[in-house]
């Protein structure tokens, strides 16, 4: 997982940036819901709220949905068969 550059700093808040990098991008890349990733994070030792990794994803999601659209092929009209 790469952090996308157009995510900005973030002082004052009170988790570094690749623990908020990795909980918005996990509830998007995989659908999760808030409790999925609370458990996550929980499992390598960060204590984090449902609410605050809410807070996270509405704050900061649009850009590494962005990021996630971004990295997949574009639809085509023609369709191959195998």
């Amino acid at each position: 997982m790469q952090i996308p550059s157009s995510m900005p700093r973030l002082k004052g808040f009170r988790f570094p940036r690749e623990v908020v990098a990795y909980a918005v991008w996990a509830y998007h890349r995989f659908a999760l819901s808030t409790a999925d990733v609370e458990d996550l994070l929980a499992e390598r030792g960060v204590i984090v709220s449902r609410e605050a990794v809410r807070l996270l994803v509405n704050r900061f999601g649009s850009h590494f949905a962005a990021y996630i659209r971004r990295g997949r092929p574009r639809p085509n009209h023609e369709w191959h068969m195998d």
